[in-house]
């Protein structure tokens, strides 16, 4: 099976980008592979640290490898917002294929330092480990925690959105495969449902003093969710190769499994009651794939 960099490179060049999927249940799973197999796309299926530490990481690796077994597809596994060194070490070490450092809140030159510590190990694995393992760094900030439902307008702050000039400085000291940027998005969705706009001038800026200096950049997109079409096919044209979701799976689950042990009121039979839900997974999941353009990109 190809690497999941060399999908990112393919993403790239053919200006698609690859769905990143958050689960934290294997329901969830079902719904996010489901999508993949019907679309024959690629995917990336990802864990948080909290997610990662409710499913194991060993756990959540051994389900990547059945499935990517059973349906012969590139699925991928990627550690989401990893806070420290050694947690993304545990995460390599037990087979992901992607870590995600996430320095964001601390000053560049810490974020810089334990990013090319991260980089440094994933290039020198073990002996037996011969896979290139993926890493994502980030600058910028998201200046909330939380994939969660906000009761009022979210604001994003113009100091939190990513400086061009330190993306450029970061990327230069660590070599970093693809880079997390604060463009206008957040984690989570405000009472408005619909994300603000993505700040492609911002993108932009980013991508061309990248190009001037020589420096080869992928971007990745975080908060995802409800982020208006026309903005995520904007970005992409700007060079974003994948794009993190995980509030609107985690919305599309949780809401019709409530409706669903409503109707089933009675029932106590787990599987009977959790297929909705499912269901409704592989539909959210199924219209990221399209509109990522990664269908048929096996």
């Amino acid at each position: 099976m190809r690497s999941l960099k060399y999908y990112l490179n393919k993403a790239y060049k053919e200006k698609w980008a690859i769905g990143q999927f958050n689960f934290s249940d294997f329901s969830q799973v079902k719904g996010i592979v489901a999508a993949a197999k019907n679309l024959n796309s690629p995917i990336i299926l990802g864990t948080s640290e909290g997610e990662s530490k409710f499913v194991g990481l060993s756990e959540a690796v051994a389900i990547r490898n059945v499935l990517r077994k059973e349906t012969g597809l590139p699925i991928f596994l990627n550690l989401d917002h990893g806070k420290s060194f050694e947690y993304l070490k545990t995460a390599v070490l037990a087979g992901y294929d992607m870590v995600h450092f996430d320095g964001s809140k601390l000053p560049i030159e810490e974020n810089i330092e334990i990013s090319k510590k991260v980089v440094n190990f994933a290039k020198n694995l073990p002996a037996g480990r011969q896979e290139r393992i993926v890493v994502e760094g980030e600058v910028g900030r998201f200046s909330n925690d939380a994939s969660r439902l906000y009761q009022e307008k979210f604001e994003i702050k113009e100091e939190d959105l990513t400086d061009p000039n330190e993306a450029l400085r970061y990327l230069g000291k660590t070599s970093v495969d693809v880079l997390a940027v604060s463009v206008g998005t957040f984690h989570g969705i405000d009472i408005s449902v619909v994300s603000p706009h993505i700040r492609l001038d911002r993108l932009k800026e980013i991508r061309q003093l990248a190009e001037k200096n020589k420096i080869s950049i992928l971007l990745v997109l975080h908060g995802g969710s409800g982020t208006p079409e026309e903005d995520i096919k904007e970005s992409i044209k700007l060079g974003v190769v994948k794009i993190n979701i995980n509030t609107e799976i985690r919305l599309a689950f949780t809401s019709n499994l409530r409706k669903s042990l409503d109707i089933n009121a009675n029932e106590i039979t787990p599987y009977k009651y959790l297929q909705v839900p499912i269901n409704s997974v592989q539909m959210a999941v199924e219209a990221k794939i399209k509109l990522f353009g990664s269908d048929n990109k096996a």
